[in-house]
């Protein structure tokens, strides 16, 4: 039996490198991804679905400092919950002792957070 096409068929070489043209567009792929694909280096998060910030904490600020604020927040918030509490009733009433217990919960977080990076040794 006499085959007509050869084992394997002959076909075009399509390698991307073939002429200058394709390799230099071959080049400039990676560059063109890494400009559209790659976040800016002088503000890693900003994003274009982001909302511009208005509020912004100072970046020099240590960490203290921001843990101790943070720590005075959530007991102020803690306490405006437990003040409404007060004048709701039944479900309400529920749902507001439930959000001051998880702030509670993370007044305890923060404080054991000072604890270990600014305990005060006696």
């Amino acid at each position: 039996m006499i085959k007509v096409t050869p084992d394997p068929p002959e076909t075009e070489n399509v390698s991307p490198y073939e002429s200058f043209d394709s390799k230099k567009l071959h080049d400039s792929a990676p560059r063109a991804l890494d400009h559209y694909l790659t976040p800016p280096v002088g503000n890693p998060r900003a994003c274009v679905d982001r909302p511009e910030q208005i509020f912004v904490v100072a970046p020099d600020i240590n960490t203290q400092t921001l843990l101790i604020n943070a720590y005075e927040t959530f007991s102020s918030s803690s306490i405006l919950a437990l003040d409404l509490s007060d004048d709701l009733e039944g479900k309400h009433r529920n749902l507001a002792l439930a959000i001051q217990q998880l702030m509670e919960l993370g007044l305890m977080l923060i404080d054991k957070a000072l604890d270990r990076e600014y305990s005060v040794k006696l």
